[in-house]
């Protein structure tokens, strides 16, 4: 995911993100509208051995954030954890990396 960020400014992302949140609900959105607001989609990268595009990013209700990944007319979510990133990783992306670290 390119350079390793350290625990304080990925401390730092989540409090910027969370900021008047209030429960793990209200945190979840506000990570995730820093992950919409901020990662360059669409871009190409690998799952299970075959190339897809990630298009757009979406919030299951009350759940996590998913990718939804596309490759002909084909699409399937994946959970953002789970999606491997291409190298270099998308401008943004530094946001699944705080998203990661506020997740239990």
């Amino acid at each position: 995911m390119g350079r390793q960020r350290s625990n304080t400014q990925l401390d730092d992302l989540v409090a910027q993100a969370t900021v008047d949140a209030y429960g793990d609900e209200e945190q979840l959105a506000g990570l995730f509208t820093m992950i919409t607001d901020h990662l360059a989609v669409p871009f190409n990268t690998v799952v299970l051995g075959v190339e897809v595009t990630v298009r757009k990013v979406d919030l299951v209700p009350g759940s996590q954030i998913v990718a939804v990944c596309a490759r002909g007319g084909h699409r399937q979510a994946i959970g953002i954890l789970d999606l491997p990133l291409p190298a270099p990783a998308p401008e943004g992306a530094e946001w699944i990396e705080a998203y990661r670290h506020w997740s239990p």
